[in-house]
């Protein structure tokens, strides 16, 4: 079959009551491929378009046009068995409406920024304050909120999909006109592979991520209190009480943040502690334990009752643990299920929040001539 043929437009319809089946069956489909699906939403006059690409191994993962979102992400669990390991919603256009970032990606800076300010080059740059007092991920319609080009592409080692698009000078407040190129790749060794690069024409600064929230049971099963977490960061960025860094490097040793070792996310989440009182819960930037400028391992996820594992590589410096304690159990997802307090949780790997205003952190100014280069690895299995 010929590329061309392969991208059939489908009705939203018929591509939604397709992708339903096939994860209620877990059936694992044995050839890779790409498919691309035009939905009836519309957003600015453009349709939004669903991609889905499986691999040899039957798994399988669904992204959007609209903020790149990954709608779906099915693995097998120990016995074979297919689940949805994301939280989401069934159709396009319920992302439309209010939502906590699920599966978006996060930009031109994720995580927080204390106040909406920041200096660069002796000018200060104002922005949202959508977050409390703060910035966050991007404003008020960041990357999360645009329709983004895509192009599929189908390799011998992984096919996948490219999102594109230029973030204009001044957008959300923030200066320079900013190329950006994401790629997602669904590889033949069971990894999804995140890829970001960007250039900008004036000095800017950049923080790009991606917001999935897992739940390595199925999205709808429960809260993640039971999954096991290893961290490979021996300090984490301390918070005051609107979750913006101190400045201060904290060692997890002898504190609820030590998950150096596989711990139980629940073991400790409601211990009496200042920074867990100000999460409430997990919601902290880990500094990871980095050896040099490749991948390496940030982090890695255990789910004992179905035996799936994340492990999560990078070549950030930091990954955000968010242990979803704003779910409240008001937003009704896939199959209408109810998702409740810390029903899934975030691994976003990143520069450190609020680092344009802290001259120890690691810099996240991008300036003309320089690129933008972040990649992430999510490798997903089972035992």
């Amino acid at each position: 079959m010929t590329m061309s043929a392969r991208f059939v437009l489908l009705g939203c319809a018929a591509a939604l009551a397709a992708a339903r089946p096939a994860a209620q069956s877990g059936a694992a489909r044995k050839t890779a491929s790409v498919t691309r699906a035009a939905t009836s939403t519309l957003v600015d006059g453009q349709h939004i378009d669903m991609f889905t690409v499986t691999n040899a191994h039957g798994i399988e993962f669904r992204a959007i046009t609209y903020g790149g979102i990954i709608t779906s992400l099915k693995t097998p669990d120990r016995s074979g068995q297919l689940g949805d390991i994301v939280l989401g919603f069934d159709s396009a256009d319920r992302y439309l409406s209010p939502h906590p970032y699920f599966g978006a990606l996060i930009g031109r800076y994720g995580n927080r920024i204390a106040k909406g300010t920041f200096t660069l080059d002796d000018h200060t740059y104002s922005l949202a304050t959508n977050n409390g007092p703060n910035h966050l991920h991007g404003g008020n319609k960041g990357f999360d909120k645009v329709v983004w080009h895509a192009e599929p592409f189908e390799k011998p080692d992984g096919s996948g999909v490219i999102f594109s698009r230029t973030s204009v000078d001044g957008e959300e407040g923030y200066p320079g006109n900013l190329r950006a190129r994401v790629t997602y790749t669904l590889t033949a060794n069971d990894e999804l592979v995140i890829e970001y690069v960007a250039t900008t024409d004036k000095p800017t600064i950049i923080n790009l991520t991606q917001h999935s929230y897992f739940n390595l049971a199925g999205e709808g099963s429960g809260d993640i209190l039971g999954h096991e977490l290893t961290i490979n960061a021996d300090r984490f960025t301390a918070v005051d009480a609107t979750l913006i860094p101190t400045g201060t490097l904290t060692p997890v040793e002898g504190t609820p943040f030590d998950f150096r070792k596989p711990t139980t996310i629940g073991a400790r989440i409601d211990q009496k502690d200042e920074q867990l009182a100000h999460g409430p819960g997990y919601d902290h930037n880990w500094v990871l334990n980095r050896k040099g400028s490749g991948l390496e391992l940030a982090a890695r996820l255990r789910d004992p009752k179905s035996g799936r594992t994340l492990e999560v590589m990078t070549t950030e410096p930091g990954v955000q643990f968010y242990a979803g304690n704003f779910l409240d159990g008001t937003i009704k997802g896939k199959g209408a299920h109810v998702y409740g307090r810390r029903s899934g949780l975030c691994l976003e790997t990143q520069h450190f929040p609020d680092s344009p205003n802290h001259a120890n952190f690691p810099s996240t100014v991008l300036r003309p001539g320089q690129e933008y280069r972040s990649k992430t690895v999510w490798r997903f299995g089972h035992q």
